[in-house]
């Protein structure tokens, strides 16, 4: 059980003052009747609360579908540069969402951003295999020789060893599909470099059970449905 007013804030769009405001004002119901105290209790996964006659959603972690613009950082503040959390409203940033995993300041695509701190770092462990698929377009063009160096495990200049990855030349194979079950820094463009490939350009497509939604334009964002959430949290339950 959680205090109302607590559920309320944690929602990010009234401080706690300002909820306790709106219950003084007959303002808030649980199950269709009026809370008085701030401090009454509610099973936060069973109570139905409303404010202004609308429901809202009490749920304990937030899931955003991001569709990250180049140009930003996949960061939730810096004092110099613009962060992807930018993009958000402030009710949403109150929250304190962060992303799951890093995209490269000019890389774009698909970007989860969340509170569930469990659910992230199962995302991001190279133990658990999560699959993520980029498009990257590169100088020159991908071949079988790079198709079985990758599927090797390469190792780089500097020493580091990359696990297995998919590589699939498309189109004229100047752009191809990056597999990764990692995601060390600049991992795809290291990779693809050592190979003789450098990257132009690089596009995140999916990561886990989730695609990136095609009518998402660059820089806007949507919560995930309640499909892509569960099948989210089945991921988390077997990996």
């Amino acid at each position: 059980m959680e205090r109302i007013d607590k559920l309320l804030a944690s929602t990010g769009k009234w401080s706690r003052r300002e909820v306790k405001e709106l219950i003084r004002q007959g303002r808030v119901f649980a199950d269709g009747r009026p809370v008085s105290r701030p401090e009454e209790k509610a099973d936060p996964a069973a109570v139905r609360l409303e404010v202004d006659a609308e429901q809202v959603d009490c749920t304990p972690y937030v899931y955003v579908m991001l569709h990250k613009p180049a140009g930003l950082l996949s960061a939730t503040e810096d004092r110099d540069q613009p962060t992807v959390l930018d993009l958000l409203p402030e009710q949403l940033r109150r929250r304190g969402l962060f992303p799951v995993g890093r995209l490269d300041k000019d890389t774009t695509g698909l970007l989860l951003l969340t509170d569930d701190g469990a659910l992230a770092h199962r995302l991001l462990s190279p133990k658990k295999h999560v699959d993520k698929v980029y498009r990257a377009r590169v100088e020159g063009r991908v071949d079988e020789e790079d198709v079985r160096a990758l599927a090797a495990g390469m190792v780089l200049g500097d020493g580091l060893r990359c696990l297995p990855a998919g590589l699939e030349p498309l189109e004229d194979a100047s752009v191809c599909l990056v597999t990764l079950r990692e995601g060390k820094y600049h991992q795809v463009k290291r990779m693809l470099a050592a190979r003789g490939k450098p990257v132009i350009s690089l596009h995140r497509l999916s990561m886990g059970p989730l695609t990136l939604d095609i009518g998402l334009k660059p820089g806007k964002w949507r919560f995930l449905t309640q499909e892509e959430r569960a099948e989210l949290l089945e991921l988390e339950r077997t990996i």
